[in-house]
């Protein structure tokens, strides 16, 4: 189903992807970081803590 107005879907394996360097997952590119994808680092807020918190 296809909603009004949408644009064409991405599959989720064509994503761009990073990986963690806290937990070494890899992480896939999110909507809501889809302006500053660049800066992400840490794939979550507790990654991201406790990164800084070796840093």
């Amino acid at each position: 189903m296809r909603r009004k107005g949408a644009g064409k879907a991405v599959a989720k394996a064509d994503l761009p992807q990073k990986t963690c360097p806290v937990c070494k997952r890899p992480f896939s590119w999110r909507k809501k970081w889809e302006r500053d994808w660049e800066h992400v680092v840490y794939c979550s807020k507790r990654c991201a803590g406790e990164g800084r918190q070796a840093g």
